[in-house]
């Protein structure tokens, strides 16, 4: 299928972001959220992006108005039929992502592609939801997304190679790097590494045996990471990267060791959930 529109459900800051690269790149975008003000809000992230770009002589003012023009924004999931591709960028919980796989399912032509663009769940049990599990695969990109080169296209159970080529080649045309995940394994192959590296991070600074200070340190100086696990986790936001440790360790083998360190438990639930709370491992300074 010629793919000329995206739909791209979820307005957050990774579903503008989506829909930012996809209008850059040429194609139309309907970007659907549940509420005018969410809408909004993702319609507004992508003009100030590009306005700042325009700024630096990056884009013309021009070539400015012309993306925006391509991003219609709408709360009717109704208004995605007319899509040719489909990237979901809801709420990590899977009973939402199925019941709106299933409503997308009824809505877009048949041999359109929907595609999730969870970090970690299951893309065999989501595609379960609909009527087409060979054109269900997973679509994984990374925060921010214009300026983060990686997806991870990830293979359902039942998805089919044709699904696997279109949306790797569609990301190629996003501008992006892809990289293909051939079994549909929780955490696919970026977060498996984040977070392994996450938890050992944290039992070091638990343990004593280094301050977080060190340890980032030692990543940045040491294994050339741009950005130290401590770090990393405060711009991941600390609550995302607990639930994610938590989904591993029930769902991975117990011999992992996936259990999330007490030290987040406790900066979760005292609510310090890095950059956004404007404190996490380490206090946000302007």
């Amino acid at each position: 299928m010629d793919i000329k529109t995206i739909g791209v459900v979820g307005a957050g800051a990774m579903g503008s972001g989506i829909a930012q690269v996809s209008a850059q790149a040429g194609f139309n975008v309907i970007l659907r959220d549940i509420e005018d003000r969410f809408v909004e809000g993702g319609i507004k992230n992508i003009d100030k992006f590009l306005s700042k770009s325009v700024e630096k002589g990056k884009m013309s003012a021009d070539d400015k108005n012309a993306v925006m023009g391509r991003v219609k924004g709408t709360t009717k999931m109704g208004d995605l039929k007319d899509a040719d591709f489909v990237i979901e960028v809801i709420i990590e919980v899977m009973d939402v992502k199925k019941k709106a796989f299933a409503e997308l399912d009824e809505i877009v032509k048949p041999g359109v592609i929907l595609a999730s663009n969870t970090s970690s769940m299951s893309i065999t049990e989501i595609a379960t939801a609909t009527k087409r599990p060979e054109k269900v695969c997973g679509m994984h990109f990374f925060n921010p997304v214009p300026l983060m080169k990686l997806v991870e296209v990830i293979r359902g159970m039942r998805t089919n190679d044709e699904t696997i080529k279109t949306t790797l080649e569609l990301a190629k045309k996003l501008g992006k790097e892809p990289v293909e995940v051939k079994v549909d394994v929780p955490g696919f192959l970026a977060n498996r590494l984040m977070i392994a590296v996450a938890i050992e991070a944290i039992k070091l600074y638990e343990q004593g045996i280094a301050s977080k200070e060190d340890v980032d340190k030692a990543a940045k100086l040491g294994l050339n990471y741009p950005m130290g696990p401590f770090e990393l986790m405060d711009l991941t936001g600390l609550d995302i990267n607990y639930h994610v440790m938590d989904y591993f360790h029930k769902e991975l083998p117990k011999e992992l060791k996936w259990d999330p360190p007490l030290a987040i438990k406790n900066m979760v639930k005292a609510g310090l959930l890095g950059n956004k709370t404007g404190e996490g491992w380490y206090k946000k300074t302007k």
